[in-house]
């Protein structure tokens, strides 16, 4: 395409600041716009990367230590018609910059660069496709996969080592200037954080939780705004969670694969773009970074915190074979790890053809730039990392002392948000859990196995006790804390708890792949019937397990996050997997809320007891060893008839009963002396016989209150004297406080 130095550029509609509300007003005239022209490009600097608008003018700075040239490219608003060429003149520190005065928010661009194409070298530049800034903060436009968009020849005989002159410009999305502004109140920024153990998660899919929600405009459904929307917010805070976590928000695509099939990478684990928000999920698309800020700031004013669900270890360009859209075409064997002995290949830790650098300094720097700007730009409280073994891995292995783990620590803000990783991934040695540093919390299969499987009748309650004690075996060492383990039952791959009671095999026809996909391994139990049934007994019998692992989720020790929607049996029909249905078998159904209001209401209840009583939710772990200095124990094991729970009696298969006595008189800081928390009992029992239950003694206190039944709510409030027996129905939680 030729370049047209007389063209001229169009904005959107330009905003300005005010106090977390974005005012529109009317748009530059055309004449009134300084056109870039010839010469005009100034050498710029080379930080910060991207395109930062100082008021006056763009600077440009892209690395690349590999490109023999690098092209800024124009378009027209909509990212139709390419408009300029300018070639961008200075090279520092293997970063390509230049300063183009004039240009403005809204003005659309993208890369061209030019190198040795050289994928048996690593090297895979093509100046015929038009590349995605990696520090832009918003695109316009969508992928429209064509074969131009691949920078080889599709059905070429020698495949990837093959190079296409098409230009991939007409069918990619495209980059845009933005103007961050934004007036935060001091009560809508990023202040003290919620204390980690103070912590309860929601997770969320920004599409899905709006998509149908009767109180939200139709316009903002699925969107930013949608999420922002009052009646959202008060339902959310309503719960008592203190954050919620959104499912990847970054810009991301759709595997042309899934489109054949008429399907999309719903859940976005799938990014092209680390700076800026996905305009889909945007009701106004060109305004994304600003309506995403706005739903920060409403999150914030009701006191929740924003945690976001982040992809740093793959990039949707996938392997070899796969199109260039962005890193690949910029600098390939830097910003990807590629097989050592045959850089024509890439190392596939991650399951998605390929894996981010995260040894190379520039991609660390890139990720920790992303981060820093979420959290300062964004007030952004926290990350989960997905796959994050990934991104402690050198090329050794996971690596405890890795560059990216260093750098989070080290860092003055990234040391001090919310940082969650989910510790495993596809690599060799990709199981982790429990091996991150200091700092980090970590999301807890072993919870969730443990749980599911007790409930089933599958799991000794040796095993359980571990898991009730935030997985002390795993976490307790080096200072860390309770809240390391992040305790789940359900998330958003796999069952929802209400098919976790429903289903006893995953349906996942719907996703195209003739229900091979998804795991086979969901403990799960059905309760006679495989599906919704009328029948009342197993309904009754399926509502009392979700209320079971409801409890055993929030009233164990550790952090917990609940799935969006669990509280009201939120269903996928059986799909344990449904990464690429952008429909309602995803979308969360809010006419069930109606229907379950009961289990609402036990779920806000539960997170209720957790707040009001500080020794559900100790910053110390749970020994059980006895306290000489003070004369308790922080925790003692009971069996149903009120003994102490023995050697042999750990080993007996046949004990379904466990009582967890938390003394509340137990250290809960580090200073010595006694506490003066509320001492509680917790029994669980799994087997679907009554048990008989002897209170044990009440040290300091005349008996036991019942705060918290899951069979018969009946009984709440009603105290009991040490030594009393009574009959405990099978399958069910019970909480007492001493009083």
């Amino acid at each position: 395409m030729q370049k047209d130095d007389s063209a001229l550029l169009t904005t959107p509609q330009a905003q300005v600041e005010v106090e977390t509300t974005v005012v529109e007003l009317p748009g530059p005239r055309l004449e009134d716009l300084t056109i870039p022209k010839e010469g005009q490009i100034r050498e710029g600097s080379p930080y910060p990367r991207g395109a930062t608008w100082d008021g006056r003018g763009v600077n440009f700075a892209l690395f690349s230590a590999h490109a023999t040239k690098v092209e800024l490219c124009l378009f027209s608003e909509t990212g139709k018609d390419e408009l300029q060429r300018i070639e961008l003149p200075e090279f520092t520190d293997e970063v390509w910059h230049g300063y183009l005065p004039g240009v403005r928010p809204g003005s659309v661009y993208g890369f061209r660069v030019h190198g040795p194409y050289l994928p048996e070298d690593g090297h895979r530049f093509n100046h015929h496709k038009l590349l995605l800034d990696p520090y832009a903060r918003s695109h316009v436009g969508s992928l429209r996969w064509d074969d131009a968009c691949f920078g080889y020849t599709i059905g070429a005989e020698n495949a990837d080592l093959s190079f296409d002159e098409r230009d991939s410009a007409p069918f990619v999305p495209k980059c845009v200037v933005v103007d961050p502004g934004f007036r935060w109140r001091p009560s809508t920024r990023r202040h003290s954080a919620v204390p980690w153990n103070e912590t309860v998660i929601y997770e969320l899919h920004v599409r899905g939780f709006t998509k149908r929600h009767p109180a939200v405009p139709r316009k903002k459904r699925g969107t930013f705004a949608g999420l922002s929307q009052k009646p959202v917010i008060e339902y959310i805070k309503s719960l008592g969670v203190t954050a919620v976590e959104l499912l990847p928000v970054y810009t991301f695509v759709n595997d042309r694969r899934l489109q054949e099939k008429g399907l999309t990478n719903y859940w976005g684990y799938n990014t092209i773009g680390f700076f800026a928000p996905d305009p889909r999920y945007a009701a106004d698309p060109l305004n994304s970074l600003h309506e995403f800020k706005e739903m920060i700031a409403r999150f914030h004013d009701a006191g929740i915190e924003v945690i976001l669900d982040v992809v740093y270890n793959h990039t949707a360009e996938g392997n070899e074979l796969g199109p260039t859209l962005s890193f690949k075409g910029i600098d390939n064997c830097s910003y990807y790890r590629l097989i050592q002995n045959n850089k024509r290949y890439y190392v596939n830790d991650t399951g998605t053809g390929n894996t981010v650098n995260l040894s190379h300094p520039q991609v660390i720097q890139m990720v920790a730039d992303s981060l820093r700007y979420w959290n300062q730009e964004a007030q952004v409280d926290g990350f989960r990392f997905d796959l994050g073994t990934v991104l402690a891995r050198e090329y050794g292995g996971f690596d405890q002392q890795s560059g990216f783990l260093k750098v989070c620590t080290q860092d003055p803000v990234l040391s001090t948000v919310k940082r969650i990783a989910e510790p495993w991934d596809c690599g060799p040695g990709g199981y982790q859990v429990g091996e991150f540093q200091p700092g980090w919390a970590e999301w807890n299969d072993k919870f969730r196995d443990t749980v599911r499987d007790f409930w089933k009748g599958e799991s000794s309650v040796g095993e359980l006790v571990k898991r009730l004690s935030a997985s002390a075996d795993i976490f307790n060492r080096r200072g860390r804390k309770p809240w390391a383990s992040v305790n789940f039952v359900t998330a958003h791959d796999g069952f929802t708890m209400n098919d976790l009671v429903s289903y006893n095999e995953k349906h996942n026809e719907a996703n195209g792949e003739d229900g091979k996909d998804g795991t086979s391994d969901n403990r799960s139990w059905n309760c006679g019937v495989e599906g919704p049934t009328d029948d009342p007994e197993i309904n009754r019998l399926r509502e009392k397990q979700m209320r079971n692992m409801f409890a055993t989720l929030l009233l164990a020790q550790g952090l917990p996050m609940i799935l969006a929607g669990d509280e009201f049996h939120r269903t996928q029909g059986g799909n344990n997997n449904a990464y690429a249905l952008d429909n309602n078998v995803s979308w969360v159904d809010w006419s069930l809320a109606q229907a379950h209001q009961d289990t609402i209401d036990f779920v806000r209840s539960l997170i209720e007891l957790r707040n009001r009583y500080a020794v559900l939710r100790r910053n110390r772990f749970l020994t059980g060893a006895y306290n000489e200095a003070l004369g308790v124990k922080d925790v003692t094991w009971l069996q149903a008839s009120g003994a102490e729970m023995t050697d042999e009696a750990w080993k007996d298969p046949r004990i379904r009963c466990i009582g967890m006595l938390l003394d509340g008189r137990a250290q809960a800081t580090g200073v010595r002396e006694r506490g003066s928390d509320a001492t509680m009992l917790l029994v669980l029992h799994s087997h679907h016989e009554k048990v008989k239950l002897v209170f044990p003694a009440a040290i300091d206190g005349q008996g036991w209150r019942l705060e918290l039944d899951t069979s018969d709510s009946a009984q709440v409030d009603r105290a009991f004297k040490p030594g009393e027996m009574v009959e405990m129905n099978g399958r069910s939680v019970r909480l007492y406080a001493m009083c």
